[in-house]
């Protein structure tokens, strides 16, 4: 368990200070703590973890790692804590022993009632301006699905087809009925559908 800190603390120091079981983020300059996620919000996370890993392993397209990893966009953007980070093959030397350095491919936040305004606002801006590809910002309370795509340094929205589902356009082929975020049928079964 790490003390707070009130003074300014170096992202190294930050990484050293907190260990895993940590729960806080490194935003200018400060330990940044939250609270741990709710039932429904570890429901998503670990369905949504468990489609994705599996499926990009399958495919050899990167990998997943999700909360609690660091990921920092760049030298003066915070150190960040995603829920679910995608990286491609390609971009592996970004990833350290303990955090990503540099943008994910993709991103996932789920909303909780303590993060709306930081995952919709600072950490959008963030990732915008930190280059993170794609965006996905999900509300499970609202039942809201919000994907991002970004072109040309700001982000675009995008939205499922007539069918209700989502194409990523950074994870090749993979697609997601919007309504399996909300009720979270078997991944097995899921899984025959997507391959």
């Amino acid at each position: 368990m790490v003390k707070d800190v009130e003074e300014y603390i170096s992202y190294e120091d930050f990484l050293a200070l907190c260990d895993e079981d940590t729960l806080a983020e490194w935003v200018n300059g400060k330990i940044e703590r939250y609270s741990s996620a709710s039932d429904v919000h570890q429901d998503l996370a670990g369905w949504l973890n468990s489609v994705l890993r599996i499926y990009v392993e399958a495919n050899k397209l990167g990998i997943i790692r999700s909360a609690p990893f660091q990921m920092k966009t760049g030298p003066d953007l915070p150190g960040r804590e995603p829920d679910i980070i995608f990286l491609r093959d390609e971009n592996r030397d970004k990833l350290k022993k303990r955090y990503l350095d540099g943008p994910a491919d993709l991103v996932i936040e789920i909303i909780s009632e303590e993060s709306l305004l930081r995952d919709r606002g600072e950490k959008f801006a963030e990732y915008e301006i930190g280059g993170v590809k794609e965006y996905w910002i999900l509300d499970p309370e609202t039942k809201r699905a919000d994907f991002f795509i970004l072109k040309e340094g700001r982000y675009e929205r995008r939205v499922e087809d007539t069918h209700g589902i989502y194409h990523s356009e950074i994870i090749e082929g993979l697609w997601l009925k919007v309504a399996w975020l909300w009720n979270l049928p078997p991944v097995l079964d899921v899984l025959r559908e997507l391959v």
